[in-house]
């Protein structure tokens, strides 16, 4: 099935509301601003004394602090993501990858700043200064964040210099990775495809055509491998050895805090994880046996299963994410109308555009989408996810820039909930090969942020484990890469992918970009649960406005404490193993599904 609209037609992004080009002089008079607010909070630091032993703060001088910096961000927000709109769509952009260059070279010292800021509220008498402060209240959560963050600083000086030579080292090996990815092509058939273009034949109903994608993009990484590993091994090496130095027992140690969870969570969650390995297998098992084969290849995993009766143009996703939205309540219906209305997404693959979705803040509570389109409803449902997180920007809106600063476990809370939605609702309406469709389509999604994901983070700490000894060749990193998918998928899984190490660009961007989708999903799952047994017993509009406060307070208090909120024990076993007894019928559903197919 293809698109009736081809990329060329579907809608880019709206970029003229902030400026109306990156020469735009009112652009180049923000940045010049931004220079300025950068300066007048550094000399801010140094009178008020902000850093480490410095004096006891007051009121007012936290409330000049906190402002100063919450001012900067909202002007920053804007200009940054108005780089990112050009950067990330067209990769050879000159005039964009400029502008970026110098926002990093304008914002280096936020990072020394917000460290020097972690290391004064750590020495504060915490308890006192809320008693005090108004702006320390409303700031309650990040100065008890920092306060046990500051345990695990190294001295002022070398914080600072960490801070400034992470755009140079870290930073710029991440943005290495992305800028070769995105230009890297590999021969199919006699032409010449972009990598995303060659994974995207993953999903594609010809088996040949799978394999040879597959065996195509294999040999883009390999050529690659030498570029993609050093840039790895520069990443990976940086944050180990401040994770040592810092005073961390392990390289996970700081991603729990980023993250906001502890480790009995962590360990609750993969426990449960593990424990629904077999389950999955089944789901492989049975998919398997629709296609005729004793397992799985790589390039199975994505093939289609049942037969879609909906033709999922971008269009007819659009409304029927709007329809379901406003199944859900107005508020969101009318967020994703706004979106929509107001071009807020770039929805098409092409050349030179990353691959993937994201959402990001604009301004106000208006967001961006980037997306990479194809015809299906696991599509459709990625447009929704990305709707989701701009609707939890929207609730967040009237909080301050510090008080939004959401960890990634609960950053993915709304995008799965609304991705949910569309499943389910898919679901209900499906019949026959359809059914096993959309079966196929949440299972597929499921297995990969389950299944895959803890490959991911085996992975990522096997190589945290061995790079801490010295860097690991290519092929080193393909090797652990395939141990760890068998530890995960199986012998449901024949043929291994070695290369998705140069794959992910969350391995070179923030530690342990992995399990906080698992997560996501699980805890989305059981706030859905909830939902659905609200809507049954009628209050559902109280659920709604619990929904909406938990979204809007995920600035201001840790996942464990928010999800009291609604009676779930994030360090006992049921609640996770709840969620997967959901994903476990729709295993069984599918396993019936395949044999009446």
């Amino acid at each position: 099935m293809t698109s009736t609209a081809p990329a060329a037609e579907l809608p880019r992004w709206r970029t003229d509301d902030l400026y109306s080009r990156l020469t735009d002089p009112r652009f180049a008079a923000d940045l010049t601003e931004l220079r300025g607010q950068v300066q007048a909070l550094e000399a801010l630091f140094d009178s008020v004394g902000v850093k480490k032993g410095g004096p006891a703060a007051t009121a007012h001088t936290l409330e000049q602090v906190l402002n100063g910096l919450n001012d900067l961000s909202l002007r920053l927000t804007t200009v940054r993501a108005f780089v990112t709109a050009f950067v990330t769509t067209d990769s050879r952009d000159a005039e964009a990858q400029r502008a970026q260059g110098d926002l990093t070279t304008l914002t280096l010292p936020l990072g020394p700043l917000r460290s020097r800021l972690t290391a004064w509220l750590g020495g504060q008498d915490v308890g006192a200064l809320l008693a005090e402060s108004e702006v320390a209240r409303a700031h309650e959560h990040l100065i008890r964040r920092a306060v046990v963050y500051a345990q695990h600083q190294m001295s002022p000086d070398e914080e600072d210099l960490a801070a400034r030579l992470r755009p140079i080292g870290a930073g710029g090996w991440s943005k290495l990775h992305g800028n070769v990815t995105s230009t890297l092509k590999g021969d199919f058939r006699g032409q010449k495809l972009p990598v995303t273009a060659l994974r995207a034949l993953a999903t594609d109903p010809d088996a040949s055509v799978r394999q040879d994608a597959y065996h195509a993009e294999i040999a883009v990484w390999q050529d690659a491998e030498v570029v993609l590993a050093a840039a790895l091994n520069g990443v990976k090496g940086e944050e180990g050895t401040l994770a040592a130095r810092r005073g961390f027992p392990d390289a996970v140690a700081p991603s729990l805090l980023t993250h906001g969870i502890d480790r009995e969570t962590l360990d609750a969650m993969q426990a449960a994880v593990v424990r629904s390995f077999p389950d999955f297998r089944r789901y492989f098992a049975a998919k398997a046996r629709g296609m005729g084969k004793p397992s799985l290849d790589w390039w199975d995993l994505f093939a289609p299963a049942g037969r879609s009766e909906t033709e999922w143009t971008y269009n007819a996703g659009k409304a029927f994410v709007e329809s379901q939205f406003r199944a859900f309540s107005d508020k969101l219906g009318d967020y994703a109308a706004r979106a929509f209305e107001g071009d807020w997404i770039d929805a098409g693959p092409r050349d030179g555009k990353r691959g993937g979705a994201f959402c990001m803040g604009w301004q106000g509570a208006d967001s961006r989408i980037l997306m990479n389109h194809d015809p299906s409803l696991d599509s459709v449902s990625t447009l929704a996810h990305e709707l989701g997180h701009g609707y939890h920007n929207m609730v967040k809106a009237d909080r301050t820039p510090l008080q939004r600063e959401t960890p990634m476990t609960l950053a993915e809370t709304a995008s799965i909930f609304c991705e949910t939605i569309i499943q389910n609702a898919a679901l209900e309406q499906a019949t026959g090969a359809e059914r096993l469709y959309v079966l196929e389509t949440q299972l597929l999604g499921h297995a990969q942020v389950v299944v895959d994901i803890h490959s991911r983070f085996l992975f990522e700490r096997a190589v945290f484990e061995k790079r801490a000894e010295r860097d690991l060749t290519p092929q080193e990193l393909c090797d652990l890469m395939v141990w760890a998918q068998r530890e995960t998928y199986g012998d449901a899984l024949a043929t291994p992918h070695p290369y998705m190490w140069a794959v992910k660009p969350h391995y070179y961007s923030l530690s342990f970009y992995n399990y906080p989708y698992t997560f996501g999903l699980l805890f989305g799952l059981g706030l859905y649960a909830q939902y659905v047994q609200a809507r049954s017993n009628g209050t559902e509009a109280d659920f709604q406005a619990r929904y909406d406060e938990l979204l809007a307070g995920t600035g201001q208090a840790d996942a464990r404490a928010l999800a009291a909120g609604f009676g779930i024990d994030l360090h006992a076993p049921e609640f996770w193993e709840g969620s997967l007894n959901v994903i476990r019928g729709q295993i069984a559903a599918y396993e019936e599904a395949v044999s009446g197919n």
